[in-house]
Protein backbone atom coordinates (compact mmCIF):
# COMPACT_ATOMS: atom_id res chain seq x y z
CA UNK A 1 0.00 0.00 0.00
CA UNK A 2 1.33 3.46 -0.93
CA UNK A 3 0.54 7.02 0.14
CA UNK A 4 -0.23 9.95 -2.14
CA UNK A 5 3.46 10.83 -2.24
CA UNK A 6 4.32 7.36 -3.53
CA UNK A 7 5.98 6.17 -0.32
CA UNK A 8 4.94 2.89 1.33
CA UNK A 9 2.59 3.15 4.31
CA UNK A 10 4.28 2.42 7.63
CA UNK A 11 2.62 1.03 10.77
CA UNK A 12 3.13 4.44 12.41
CA UNK A 13 1.02 6.05 9.67
CA UNK A 14 -1.81 3.71 10.55
CA UNK A 15 -1.46 3.71 14.35
CA UNK A 16 -0.88 7.44 14.97
CA UNK A 17 -4.13 8.61 13.33
CA UNK A 18 -6.09 5.88 15.12
CA UNK A 19 -4.65 6.93 18.49
CA UNK A 20 -5.34 10.56 17.59
CA UNK A 21 -8.94 9.74 16.72
CA UNK A 22 -9.40 7.92 20.03
CA UNK A 23 -7.83 10.81 21.98
CA UNK A 24 -10.02 13.39 20.24
CA UNK A 25 -13.15 11.28 20.79
CA UNK A 26 -12.26 10.87 24.46
CA UNK A 27 -11.73 14.62 24.89
CA UNK A 28 -15.13 15.46 23.39
CA UNK A 29 -16.75 12.69 25.43
CA UNK A 30 -15.44 14.43 28.55
CA UNK A 31 -16.91 17.71 27.31
CA UNK A 32 -20.32 16.14 26.80
CA UNK A 33 -20.15 14.66 30.30
CA UNK A 34 -19.20 18.18 31.53
CA UNK A 35 -15.85 17.12 32.97
CA UNK A 36 -13.78 19.28 30.58
CA UNK A 37 -14.35 22.60 28.85
CA UNK A 38 -14.83 23.09 25.13
CA UNK A 39 -11.58 25.07 25.10
CA UNK A 40 -9.65 22.10 26.49
CA UNK A 41 -11.22 19.74 23.94
CA UNK A 42 -10.36 22.12 21.11
CA UNK A 43 -6.76 22.33 22.27
CA UNK A 44 -6.60 18.54 22.56
CA UNK A 45 -8.15 18.17 19.08
CA UNK A 46 -5.66 20.56 17.48
CA UNK A 47 -2.71 18.80 19.11
CA UNK A 48 -3.78 15.28 18.11
CA UNK A 49 -4.98 16.45 14.71
CA UNK A 50 -1.50 17.84 14.09
CA UNK A 51 0.03 14.50 15.10
CA UNK A 52 -2.31 12.62 12.74
CA UNK A 53 -1.65 15.04 9.88
CA UNK A 54 2.12 14.66 10.22
CA UNK A 55 1.76 10.87 10.34
CA UNK A 56 -0.45 10.74 7.26
CA UNK A 57 1.36 13.43 5.28
CA UNK A 58 5.05 13.55 6.28
CA UNK A 59 5.68 16.15 3.58
CA UNK A 60 3.89 18.66 5.81
CA UNK A 61 7.13 18.83 7.77
CA UNK A 62 8.88 20.31 4.75
CA UNK A 63 6.19 22.98 4.60
CA UNK A 64 6.58 23.64 8.33
CA UNK A 65 10.34 24.08 7.96
CA UNK A 66 9.79 26.54 5.10
CA UNK A 67 7.19 28.56 7.02
CA UNK A 68 9.23 28.75 10.23
CA UNK A 69 12.56 29.27 8.50
CA UNK A 70 14.11 26.39 10.40
CA UNK A 71 16.28 24.27 8.15
CA UNK A 72 16.17 20.97 10.06
CA UNK A 73 12.82 19.13 10.10
CA UNK A 74 13.37 17.68 13.57
CA UNK A 75 14.09 21.13 14.99
CA UNK A 76 10.93 22.47 13.38
CA UNK A 77 8.87 19.79 15.11
CA UNK A 78 10.62 20.42 18.42
CA UNK A 79 10.13 24.20 18.25
CA UNK A 80 6.48 23.83 17.21
CA UNK A 81 5.62 21.49 20.07
CA UNK A 82 7.67 23.56 22.49
CA UNK A 83 5.55 26.57 21.54
CA UNK A 84 2.38 24.55 22.02
CA UNK A 85 3.58 23.45 25.46
CA UNK A 86 4.23 27.06 26.47
CA UNK A 87 0.71 27.89 25.37
CA UNK A 88 -0.73 25.02 27.43
CA UNK A 89 1.30 26.00 30.51
CA UNK A 90 0.11 29.61 30.18
CA UNK A 91 -3.47 28.39 29.95
CA UNK A 92 -3.03 26.17 33.03
CA UNK A 93 -1.53 29.03 35.04
CA UNK A 94 -4.56 31.16 34.19
CA UNK A 95 -6.88 28.33 35.29
CA UNK A 96 -5.01 27.87 38.60
CA UNK A 97 -5.23 31.61 39.31
CA UNK A 98 -8.96 31.52 38.60
CA UNK A 99 -9.40 28.56 40.96
CA UNK A 100 -7.42 30.36 43.67
CA UNK A 101 -9.70 33.39 43.37
CA UNK A 102 -12.80 31.18 43.56
CA UNK A 103 -11.43 29.41 46.62
CA UNK A 104 -10.68 32.73 48.31
CA UNK A 105 -14.25 33.95 47.69
CA UNK A 106 -15.72 30.72 49.08
CA UNK A 107 -13.51 30.81 52.19
CA UNK A 108 -14.51 34.44 52.83
CA UNK A 109 -18.22 33.64 52.49
CA UNK A 110 -17.93 30.67 54.85
CA UNK A 111 -15.92 32.70 57.37
CA UNK A 112 -18.46 35.54 57.31
CA UNK A 113 -21.34 33.11 57.65
CA UNK A 114 -19.66 31.34 60.57
CA UNK A 115 -18.85 34.63 62.28
CA UNK A 116 -22.52 35.69 62.04
CA UNK A 117 -23.63 32.40 63.56
CA UNK A 118 -21.19 32.79 66.44
CA UNK A 119 -22.18 36.42 66.93
CA UNK A 120 -25.90 35.60 67.25
CA UNK A 121 -25.31 33.13 70.08
CA UNK A 122 -23.05 35.47 72.06
CA UNK A 123 -25.09 37.07 74.92
CA UNK A 124 -22.57 39.93 75.31
CA UNK A 125 -23.21 41.32 71.81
Amino acid sequence: MYTLSGMPVTPYQILAPLVALLAISYAWNLVFRQKKTIWEALLWSVFWGFIAAIALFPDLMSYLTTVTGIKNRENAVFITFFGMLFFVVFYLVMRVEDLEQRQTRIVRKVALRDSDLNGENDPHS
